[in-house]
């Protein structure tokens, strides 16, 4: 029996992709629908880290479904109810900077507004080295807003990164639970 709906979102911090994964997994294996959703960025770009459609098909192959990559087809998430909850894991700071200011111009972008438009919540798990830098009012005034949870964040390299926050993302599935109690959990900085 499925638990919930999750919209799955992805954006463009190419080096946490695996751990992004590791978790959708996580949420199918717990009885939670799957919807794969990706930036223009995440689902077009080869990396290092691998390639675009190499991405994109991973993603298909854990949900069993298509992945969501424009605007036109993440718009009906709010108004048809397609999700419980809305991930957008990897967030980037760029993703941080237009949730905050209201912009949307991706298909992430987009899902959120939609989702927002219709009271459900947003979880967002973080990936940004500009987290404690131009990133931190962006957090500031997410954090301040109704229906927007976090995955607690730390920092991932304090010598070499000082303003780079990382999610915990193993604590995904237990912040999918709490969000959709309406619930953030703590401590959100560790």
């Amino acid at each position: 029996m499925t638990k919930a709906t999750i919209g799955f979102a992805m954006c463009g911090s190419f080096c946490t992709f695996s751990k992004a994964f590791e978790q959708m997994r996580a949420l199918k294996e717990d009885g939670y629908e799957v919807i794969p959703m990706m930036s223009g960025n995440a689902s077009s770009t080869d990396t290092r880290f691998g390639t675009a459609r190499e991405m994109v098909k991973r993603a298909e192959e854990i949900t069993g479904r298509h992945v969501l990559t424009t605007s036109v087809e993440t718009e009906p998430i709010g108004p048809k109810g397609l999700c419980d909850l809305l991930v957008i894991a990897p967030c980037t700071g760029n993703t941080l900077a237009k949730l905050a200011l209201g912009v949307t111009d991706t298909s992430v972008t987009m899902a959120a507004k939609s989702h927002l438009r219709v009271l459900r919540p947003v979880l967002l798990c973080v990936a940004t080295n500009d987290a404690l830098g131009a990133s931190a009012q962006n957090i500031g005034r997410l954090l301040n807003t109704k229906n927007i949870y976090f995955v607690p964040l730390r920092q991932d390299d304090p010598v070499k990164k000082p303003n780079s926050l990382v999610a915990d993302f193993g604590q995904l599935v237990p912040c999918v639970e709490a969000a959709l109690e309406k619930r953030q959990v703590q401590p959100v900085f560790a």
